[in-house]
């Protein structure tokens, strides 16, 4: 999270200082500036993150840098999505709760949604932590929110894939039955990419066994954001 942070921090820097050494731009107002700076620095962060993602994972992380809108617009969803942020990490401490650009990175590991080995059914404990995050997503309805499922590296590669996408379908299942609207909710088997754990042990097995978020802005939300 502090590195994405810096990333994100340089970026609006080299920003600033670019269109600020340009005389074309010196006789604009600091709205216009600010939504040059953050158009500029949005497309910037998003290549240069989106990079980084080709190299490695492919999963909530590139889907919310996907959506990166940048200026006045970005900032009232950024602003809106710090907020949501920080009350889910208020509902769950033991996620991993990831603010980037305009969206957020939820990783829910095996103190969150965990799954036995070779299940894809929800424990009584995953299920739990997912009520807590039910009421932040009832609060926040004008967002997309696509459901990543990952498995360990037991087994063959296909098993694998069909595995993480019924973990994926079961969150979704399971918090469409809590009243969410399911359409809000896509499902993607990742299978054992990304691996945020050694897949050498049974420890490291275990948080491998995991369930990604990436909430990102709706369409209304980003037509309210632009004033439309």
């Amino acid at each position: 999270m502090k590195k994405i942070s810096i990333i994100a921090l340089a970026v609006l820097v080299m920003s600033s200082a670019l269109f600020s050494s340009c005389e074309s731009v010196k006789n604009t107002n600091k709205t216009q500036r600010g939504v040059a700076i953050g158009a500029v620095g949005g497309a910037i962060l998003g290549g240069v993150l989106g990079n980084n993602i080709g190299k490695g994972g492919n999963g909530a992380l590139g889907a919310v840098l996907g959506g990166v809108i940048g200026g006045v617009a970005g900032g009232v969803i950024g602003n809106k999505m710090d907020k949501q942020a920080r009350e889910i990490d208020t509902a769950l401490p033991g996620a991993d709760v990831v603010r980037v650009g305009e969206g957020i990175k939820l990783v829910l590991g095996e103190n969150a949604v965990r799954f036995d080995f070779n299940k894809s059914t929800l424990t009584a404990q995953a299920k739990t932590n997912l009520d807590k995050l039910v009421k932040v997503f009832t609060d926040y309805p004008d967002t997309n929110i696509v459901i990543y499922g990952y498995t360990d590296n037991k087994g063959t590669v296909d098993y694998n894939l069909k595995l993480s996408q019924d973990r994926a379908n079961a969150v979704k299942s399971y918090l469409a039955k809590k009243g969410l609207v399911s359409s809000r909710f896509t499902t993607t088997g990742m299978g054992i990419a990304d691996p945020i754990e050694t897949n050498d042990t049974d420890a490291g097995r275990s948080k491998n066994r995991r369930v990604e978020f990436a909430i990102t802005a709706n369409e209304k939300m980003i037509k309210e954001a632009e004033g439309k």
